[in-house]
């Protein structure tokens, strides 16, 4: 899952995936450091969503109805909590995604109900063949109508856009929601933002933005990793170098293994005249995962090497 999805003080997972895959769209993270980083960062996303006594979904028209009865609000509350159970301990997402539909079916006056089902359609993008960005874009605005000031909300929204390649759209959201006192983790924001400003080429914001995200959350490996790409894009190697290294040296097993920055960190070193030390990392890279994107350069880099 993208690491940009739940935000870079979750990362010490989703790239995506609020976040990412990035793919950790993606995204400058390839698919498996992506889903590398789901499993944390959905488990910091459980303690994100409050314990609610309402949930919201569309009917089939995709119109929301109102007016839940006590019983539907009870209902629906199991059905919430069978959703988290399947999605984020049983990684089955589809069994987590009928049991959120049902619950916002029962009660459509919950945005947290309502969140939850746009998360697990932006989920299917980064570990099924399926992306529903429409599905959940609709759901997280959803969300949003029933409660403005919703800023998980709100920050879900800008990474869905990213995803979607509408980038000045993700920024005019994710950049007030950086910059709001309110918001108890704007690290997710900037992280995001710098994310949004790194696929649209602006890399001198980019780097801006993931500095003060990483800078708030060193453990955000991914942020690293994004910020190496910003360094590494405006030719500035030896920060990139740097960037890719904090990545990989972060204190979480996932990021060790975080196969962009490896393949990252070993295109500098050759860029810096490293050779036998690029070629270590060109080798771990292909052990990670050669099939990955990340790892057919590695692959294709190390036989140029000889």
């Amino acid at each position: 899952m993208h690491c940009e999805f739940l935000g870079p003080s979750a990362c010490t997972s989703i790239c995506a995936r609020v976040g990412g895959e990035p793919n950790q769209g993606h995204a400058p993270t390839s698919a498996t450091d992506s889903d590398s980083m789901g499993l944390t960062m959905r488990n910091r996303l459980l303690r994100t969503l409050p314990i609610v006594f309402a949930a919201a979904v569309p009917l089939a028209s995709g119109c929301y109805a109102s007016g839940p009865t006590p019983e539907e609000q009870k209902q629906s509350i199991s059905e919430i909590d069978l959703a988290k159970d399947f999605w984020l301990n049983k990684r089955q997402l589809r069994a987590g995604l009928d049991h959120a539909l049902k619950a916002v079916k029962l009660d459509d006056s919950n945005p947290n109900a309502a969140h939850l089902v746009g998360l697990i359609y932006l989920d299917f993008c980064s570990t099924a063949d399926e992306c529903r960005l429409e599905e959940a874009e609709e759901h997280v605005r959803r969300a949003l109508e029933l409660k403005e000031d919703y800023r998980e909300a709100r920050n879900t929204l800008g990474v869905i856009l990213v995803h979607r390649k509408a980038y000045d759209d993700a920024i005019s959201v994710l950049k007030p929601l950086s910059e709001d006192m309110l918001y108890r983790t704007p690290e997710n924001a900037w992280g995001n933002l710098g994310w949004a400003y790194l696929e649209s080429g602006s890399f001198d914001e980019a780097i801006d933005a993931l500095r003060r995200s990483v800078a708030a959350q060193p453990s955000f490996c991914v942020g690293n990793l994004r910020l190496g790409l910003a360094f590494e894009k405006s030719g500035r190697f030896r920060e990139s170098l740097d960037a890719y290294s904090m990545a990989l040296d972060t204190d979480h097993a996932q990021c060790r293994g975080l196969q962009g920055a490896v393949a990252g960190r070993a295109r500098m070193l050759l860029q810096l005249g490293h050779e036998d030390e690029s070629r270590q990392d060109l080798q771990r890279c292909i052990e990670l995962d050669k099939k990955s994107k990340a790892g057919q350069e590695c692959r294709a880099l190390l036989e140029k090497l000889g």
